[in-house]
């Protein structure tokens, strides 16, 4: 019952499509990533040399390690300290300081009490955030968003090879073009997908760790030896090991990283989002047309008063979750990237929504998939519809007669076939009445609209 009280479909009515990204976007995640980044640069700092903090031992890196692990109950207590108060600690009303406080809390019955100052040293809020959403994205992009966008991929390229040679009257403008196949079609919606996710595989995350205004003032004033510059990017290569979609040091921002980057990685999901959209909007097409036939699933219904309909659901439901998702990430290309003089606030209950956007892209790539999986091609009514327009074949005769330096050929087939139904006896007395060879007539006679297919199939299995 719980689900069914939410506002949003996406934790409600979409909650099973959507649940896997709770690890990586939901507020709990957001607080585990941040006691991550926390703990693990208290860890970095006493392997430096210099800032004079001994080694910790195995077992204190173990719990400094085990302390993102976090319950429920234990996100609850964070909560608690920034809204409510908590063991004697007033109310934060400050998020990460929350956090700071609650580590301070934990490590307080260990061996690692006394290094309690250490936590959060010379860090702004900023600093934690910038990596604790970097985890986020880059968790959630590798081990959610593009194994679903791989398995759309795979699916895709197994249409294509299944339907490589089928035929099928292409439509510019709307109308009757020439032939392709189905197969072709797929595999150009293939090879689109798969060059903005190959563009997804090679992205990095920047993340900051340079203080305040982006300077280090802190830690620098404080350990003027230290190289801060290196330890950064050590600090973003401790995260990497096993990472597809990795952390890289941004050096030169104000107090926040500029979010650019991020900016760059969404546009390329709102481009497969759109390429998306387009595949969806023309497989309802075909489904309207009856090229392609639904596979009916017993119990469901169409309509609550037509027995009849199998309706195109899933890619309906697809296009409107791509174009929520499209809009948000929209708003996140028109916002991020500003921020007044070193920093503002405004991005804070921006970036909460990031998750936001990927449960709708995720719901519609899931959709697109399972009306996939439902979907057949209607061969003898794509051939029949072939056969119904011999005038496509308009283009190939021309073609012909221009390589035989015929007089105005393009014209004269404009005049037989351009606005008119004709049937192919028309097109084969035209060709009659030819001043060709009896050659270039019988080679004109041979082309049919379901043979006239060029490299359509070729193409199709030289998708890669």
């Amino acid at each position: 019952m719980y689900s069914i009280t939410n506002i949003s479909p996406i934790d409600g009515r979409y909650r099973s499509k959507t649940k896997e990204l709770s690890a990586c976007f939901s507020e709990a995640a957001l607080i585990s990533y941040r006691i991550k980044v926390e703990t693990q640069y208290l860890s970095l700092l006493s392997q430096t040399s210099g800032i004079g903090l001994r080694k910790f031992t195995t077992a204190e890196k173990k719990i400094l390690g085990n302390l993102s692990q976090i319950t429920s109950k234990q996100a609850n207590i964070v909560k608690q300290i920034e809204t409510k108060g908590f063991a004697g600690v007033p109310a934060t009303n400050h998020d990460v300081k929350a956090v700071e406080y609650y580590i301070k809390h934990k490590l307080s019955k260990t061996s690692l009490k006394k290094f309690s100052n250490w936590i959060h040293f010379g860090l702004t809020s900023e600093d934690v955030n910038s990596f604790a959403y970097g985890l986020m994205v880059s968790d959630g992009l590798s081990g959610i968003m593009m194994p679903a966008l791989k398995e759309v991929l795979l699916t895709l390229k197994k249409l294509a090879n299944k339907y490589a040679a089928a035929p099928l009257l292409a439509r510019t403008h709307g109308q009757p073009a020439v032939p392709t196949t189905f197969g072709k079609e797929f595999a150009v919606f293939y090879s689109r997908l798969k060059r903005q996710y190959d563009q997804l595989t090679k992205a990095t995350v920047l993340v900051k760790l340079n203080g305040a205004v982006g300077n280090y003032n802190a830690q620098h004033c404080a350990f003027g030896k230290i190289d801060w510059i290196k330890f950064t990017k050590n600090f973003a290569n401790s995260f990497n090991k096993n990472r597809k979609i990795k952390l890289e040091h941004n050096l030169i921002t104000a107090q926040i990283e500029p979010h650019d980057n991020l900016v760059e990685i969404f546009d390329i999901l709102r481009r497969i989002n759109v390429i998306l959209i387009d595949f969806n909007c023309d497989i309802w097409r075909y489904i309207s047309s009856e090229m392609i036939m639904q596979k009916p699933v017993a119990g469901e219904v169409g309509s609550s008063t037509m027995p009849q309909k199998v309706n195109p659901i899933d890619f309906e439901n697809a296009e409107g979750n791509l174009g929520i998702a499209n809009a948000l990430f929209n708003f996140f290309a028109n916002k991020l990237p500003i921020s007044r003089l070193q920093r503002d606030l405004s991005d804070s209950t921006v970036f909460r929504n990031i998750g936001s956007a990927f449960a709708h892209s995720l719901i519609a790539y899931k959709s697109t998939l399972k009306g996939l999986s439902k979907i057949k091609v209607n061969a003898a009514k794509a051939k029949q519809e072939l056969v119904n327009h011999p005038e496509i074949l308009a283009e190939s005769l021309q073609t012909i007669l221009r390589r035989e330096n015929y007089p105005f050929p393009y014209q004269e087939l404009k005049k037989l076939t351009r606005g008119r139904k004709i049937q192919l006896t028309d097109l084969h007395k035209f060709i009659d009445g030819l001043k060709v060879s009896g050659k270039i007539k019988t080679e004109l006679k041979k082309l049919t609209p379901l043979n006239y297919l060029g490299l359509a199939k070729r193409i199709t299995k030289l998708c890669r």
